[in-house]
């Protein structure tokens, strides 16, 4: 399940980038992307209590 996670965390970061570049998607992307990072940094600190 942890690496599913990263996976679509690196899937993100890389629209974000086409977003960014190419001026696709408006602010959506933006807002899924902090999802992303939030997800990553909850995941991050729960593999450490673990």
């Amino acid at each position: 399940m942890f690496s599913i996670l990263w996976g679509i965390v690196v899937v993100l970061v890389a629209f974000w980038a086409l977003g960014l570049t190419f001026h696709i998607a408006g602010n959506l992307i933006h807002a899924v992307l902090l999802i992303a990072i939030g997800l990553a940094i909850y995941n991050f600190f729960k593999a450490r209590d673990v």
